[in-house]
């Protein structure tokens, strides 16, 4: 299978669907990026490409929705074996570099600045009904975190912010000055899955007593003066992970997206989800688990029922996830997990 994923797309001259040639490169998983600029801001290398290609299946005539466009590494994938992507996302610096990235490719690529649970909203403005597959790319990308004005890291002293939509929203800021202890103690304990929760929670109330805290360096030295340094991990990361979730309310988000994706996509049609924190896998895997089964069944019914939310068909039950090359030439994606959903005709 990975030999003929690797093959996806050879050759040039692919026309888009308005008949326009379109230049490619040799293969879609090869080094020949058609004069791409690799070393823009957002580009960061796809993780697990020929599972999401041998996932997807994409082709010329096909269609799909890419959620999280990010730099744009995934749609490339899509768009060079000939299909269409739309490409949204909600941190609109990123997509612009992505359009920047992917022009080559004409009309096959449509970006839209949009949060990919507002899906039902995308696919009204551009009068498309259903596609092929949908990918969602889930987390902080790597840009974000190495650039500190955007406030996602400890390790870099920037403003408290953590939006990924930069034009709405509260900051992290936000949060860390305005809510009561019992809250933020509950988004560190529930997001962060930080078990001295109520010590940073404590910790922060009363440090912002005597000062704003604004930046991600204050943050740190509070968090830091109660959770001890480990060899393991820095005291701050899961505070700033348990943040990041609540600014964006990713895994809400999330939940609302995958309970949309079957509504547009066609019989066939793939969902394919990858993840890189247990948090969100687990949303993922119960979605996935619930819409899978034919018929529920309970002790005290006298025979099954019909599954209301039978949706999909999974081709494994089990993630995917990167082997030991991939991960060697791309550490980001030890912990990346794919899972896949096939949709099942309308009943």
């Amino acid at each position: 299978m990975a030999d003929e994923v690797g093959s996806v797309g050879g050759g040039n001259g692919v026309p888009d669907r308005n008949g326009k040639p379109v230049q490619q490169p040799n293969s879609v998983l090869g080094p020949d990026r058609g004069g791409i600029v690799e070393d823009l801001p957002f580009y960061h290398e796809p993780v697990l490409k020929r599972e999401v290609l041998a996932a997807l299946k994409p082709g010329f005539g096909k269609q799909f929705l890419d959620g999280t466009t990010g730099g744009g590494g995934h749609s490339e994938l899509l768009l060079t074996a000939g299909a269409h992507v739309i490409g949204c996302d909600q941190d609109e610096e990123a997509l612009a570099y992505a359009t920047a990235r992917l022009g080559r490719f004409g009309d096959q690529f449509l970006p839209v600045p949009a949060n990919f649970a507002d899906m039902e909203q995308v696919f009204e403005e551009i009068g498309v009904d259903r596609v092929d597959g949908i990918l969602l790319d889930i987390g902080v990308s790597s840009h974000q975190l190495d650039e500190a004005r955007r406030g996602f890291s400890f390790s870099k002293d920037g403003p408290l912010d953590m939006r990924m939509n930069q034009s709405a929203g509260q900051t992290a800021a936000d949060l860390v000055n305005e809510e009561d202890e019992e809250e933020l103690g509950r988004i560190f304990r529930e997001y962060g899955e930080e078990r001295s929760w109520r010590k940073a929670a404590r910790a922060i109330v009363s440090a912002r007593k005597k000062e704003k805290i604004e930046t991600t360096k204050q943050l740190s030295e509070v968090i830091g003066s109660v959770i001890p340094k480990t060899s393991a991990r820095n005291p701050a990361t899961k505070i700033f992970q348990g943040l990041r979730i609540a600014v964006n309310d990713e895994l809400g988000r999330l939940e609302e997206a995958l309970e949309k994706s079957a509504d547009y996509l066609l019989a066939d049609g793939v969902l394919a989800v990858i993840t890189f924190h247990s948090l969100e896998d687990r949303i993922v895997k119960q979605f996935l688990r619930r819409t899978s089964q034919p018929y529920i069944d309970r002790p005290e019914w006298p025979e099954p029922k019909l599954n209301p939310d039978y949706r999909f068909n999974l081709p494994s039950r089990k993630a995917i996830q990167p082997s030991e090359e991939e991960i060697e030439g791309n550490p980001r994606a030890r912990s990346a997990k794919l899972r896949v959903g096939v949709r099942i005709g309308d009943q």
